[in-house]
């Protein structure tokens, strides 16, 4: 079984060949390619954890889509000022399918 530890839009997801993952949003080539540099590598018993050796393992994804994520209500409240702020975010995110890991 081989998977990696991948860094993408700021945080760090364990992918395998042919997972999905939501991550912040990326942008791909021409051809909606994307390359994720991997944090660690697990090759059957062999763990791959030095920086020397993971320069050169390649984990590649193909950009399925790109998303928003859900609506977040940010609301700020004062007592007894007559302060009341709302606020309203959506993140954009990008859905990723994992094609190899060399």
């Amino acid at each position: 079984m081989v998977y990696a530890v991948v860094r993408a839009g700021g945080r760090q997801e364990k992918v395998e060949v042919g997972s999905t993952i939501i991550v912040n949003r990326v942008a791909g080539d021409e051809n909606g390619k994307v390359e994720l540099p991997a944090v660690l590598l697990v090759d059957g018993d062999n763990v791959t954890t030095d920086a020397a050796k993971l320069a050169k393992v390649k984990v590649t994804a193909e950009v399925l889509e790109d998303l928003r994520g859900p609506k977040i209500v940010i609301q700020r409240y004062k007592n007894k000022t007559g302060y009341k702020a709302r606020q309203g975010h959506r993140q954009d995110l990008t859905r990723l399918k994992i094609t190899g890991i060399k």
